[in-house]
């Protein structure tokens, strides 16, 4: 399922009728009466019903139909958005893990701005609404993270997508708290020293697409209390403020723990690599403001990771 495919069925449901949305599109009337059968088939689900006065909405299509039209204004906003912007503007997108070690070297690419105009976008999400980013909002570059046992699969998916990707960190998770948490004084922890602490955790990390038992087998231990939260803001100042948490991060940037209090320290159980892999459209060429990105991001990975994993 696509763009164009959204686009399909909500011009049918608009017009109800498949030869005039055909006419609409431009689409032959066959290849568009397949597309829409291949997507009730994908979905299990029916779009319409079919009869000599048209081609009415199902419960389930019209709902489809809400989240569709949803979609589609955003694409046109985000399109919008770099059509008017004005020549010369400097323009870069990016969407990334929460992860303090690129946010740090996004804060660095930043100061590097000249004096002209210039709209940056950059969005703190999960992998499969990074590759969604790529493919049907138009940002330019992702960073996508996943267990290293998975490697294979997020490839092929990448392959299949026409996405190239290339590793930019490679890494174990580490645990952020409080420096005056009774935690931060033990020798080594074990996930047993975790037990009477409360987890803070990101609220989306799974990607739908992988079967869920398979993705969790490849994240941490979950933890009789959790606090999930969908950005990086409430996560520091939860760690920051509360000595009860603590979260599995990738090795954060001295600056950070030094202004927020914090310390980082490994747990002997946990021996999992993770990587964070660099995405773009195949046909993507970078331009100067993403290899100044780039050129940052592995300058505060070394400074983060360099000398662990």
């Amino acid at each position: 399922m696509n763009i164009l495919h959204l686009k399909y069925v909500v011009s049918i449901a608009e017009h109800g009728s498949i030869n005039q949305a055909a006419e609409e599109l431009h689409v032959a009337q066959p290849n568009l009466s397949r597309v829409v059968r291949e997507l009730e088939a994908e979905l299990g689900l029916q779009f319409f019903l079919r009869s000599s006065r048209g081609m009415m909405l199902t419960p389930d299509g019209e709902l489809f139909v809400q989240q569709a039209r949803k979609i589609l204004e955003q694409v046109d906003e985000m399109e919008s958005l770099y059509k008017e912007r004005k020549p010369g503007k400097q323009r870069f997108s990016v969407s990334v893990p929460r992860a303090s070690y690129i946010s740090e070297a996004f804060s660095a690419f930043s100061r590097t701005l000249g004096p002209g105009e210039a709209e940056f976008f950059y969005h703190e999400t999960n992998a499969l609404q990074a590759v969604k980013d790529i493919l049907e909002v138009g940002y330019n570059l992702g960073i996508i993270r996943y267990a290293s046992g998975y490697d294979k699969y997020y490839r092929q998916m990448l392959e299949e997508k026409g996405l190239d990707g290339e590793l930019a960190a490679e890494f174990r998770y580490v645990l952020a708290m409080r420096a005056d948490s009774p935690l931060a004084a033990l020798g080594n922890i074990h996930f047993s020293d975790l037990d009477g602490y409360i987890r803070i955790a990101h609220a989306d990390p799974y990607v739908p697409s992988l079967p869920l038992s398979v993705a969790k087998s490849g994240e941490l231990p979950q933890a009789p209390r959790s606090i999930f939260v969908f950005e990086r803001g409430s996560q520091m100042d939860l760690l920051s403020t509360n000595p009860e948490t603590y979260m599995w991060v990738s090795p954060l940037p001295e600056r950070l723990l030094k202004t927020l209090g914090l310390v980082q320290r490994e747990c002997t159980d946990d021996r999992r690599m993770y990587r964070d892999m660099l995405i773009r459209r195949k046909d993507y060429v970078l331009t100067e403001l993403d290899k100044r990105f780039i050129t940052e991001l592995t300058r505060s990975r070394r400074a983060c990771i360099a000398d662990r994993g």
